[in-house]
């Protein structure tokens, strides 16, 4: 499923007018994205949460010359199902 695709079915379960959903569904992504950049995590319950977490540094390779080099300190966007999402997956 895509984008198109999730605001077509949300305006058809909703009864919004997709141009209202879109907005709705632009605006909520925008703040789960300015939250999880602030350092916040963001809990959908029983949906899941959405957290930044630090990888730490490590040695890498070059894959063209093979020579090592070092990956310093990332943050990366995870996802931690819910309970509801779990049973929903897992019957």
């Amino acid at each position: 499923m895509n984008k198109s695709e999730l605001i077509k079915l949300v305006a058809q379960r909703t009864g919004l007018l997709k141009k209202q959903t879109t907005m709705a569904i632009d605006a909520a992504l925008d703040i789960i994205a300015e939250k999880m950049a602030a350092g916040e995590k963001v809990m959908l319950v029983p949906f899941g949460t959405f957290e930044v977490k630090t990888r730490k540094p490590r040695m890498g390779r070059n894959p063209r010359t093979g020579e090592p080099v070092e990956i310093g300190v990332r943050k990366a966007a995870a996802f931690r199902p819910g309970k509801g999402l779990k049973k929903l997956l897992n019957p």
